[in-house]
């Protein structure tokens, strides 16, 4: 049996409004907000303004990481999360920024990172704990 250890989403979003993602103070309460949202541990941040357009952050997560680049004079916007752990939770950092920038197209790509290969023992191994745990 396999698993994997983390879920990374890639998100190139078109058509995005520029007022929403030209000045790093927006990007941060973007990316600072979807870290709240999908329940995401924070560890540290950066952000950076362009000019004369344009800002980039990155979120550092106990999880793993998001990060945002930006180029408003086009209305795109790259986007990257990467958890470790409860896969869902990288949705839904996702989908928070989706639903906030609103682009007009989406281009998605989402990778299992990780890949691990259990044994039949490790299965069985682990089999015998969860049911001890529930004893």
């Amino acid at each position: 049996m396999a698993k994997t250890l983390g879920l990374h989403i890639l998100a190139d979003l078109y058509g995005v409004d520029a007022d929403k993602i030209d000045r790093v103070e927006d990007i941060r309460e973007l990316l600072e907000g979807a870290v709240k949202y999908a329940n995401l541990t924070k560890i540290s941040s950066h952000y950076y303004q362009f000019q004369p357009h344009g800002a980039t952050g990155v979120v550092l997560l106990a999880e793993s990481h998001i990060s945002i680049h930006t180029w408003p004079e086009h209305g795109i916007a790259t986007v990257d999360v990467y958890t470790c752990g409860d896969s869902s939770k990288a949705y839904r950092a996702m989908d928070y920024i989706i639903n906030t920038l609103q682009p007009s197209r989406i281009d998605k790509q989402v990778h299992d990172r990780g890949l691990i290969v259990e044994s039949k023992s490790d299965q069985e191994t682990e089999k015998l704990r969860s049911m001890l745990l529930k004893v």
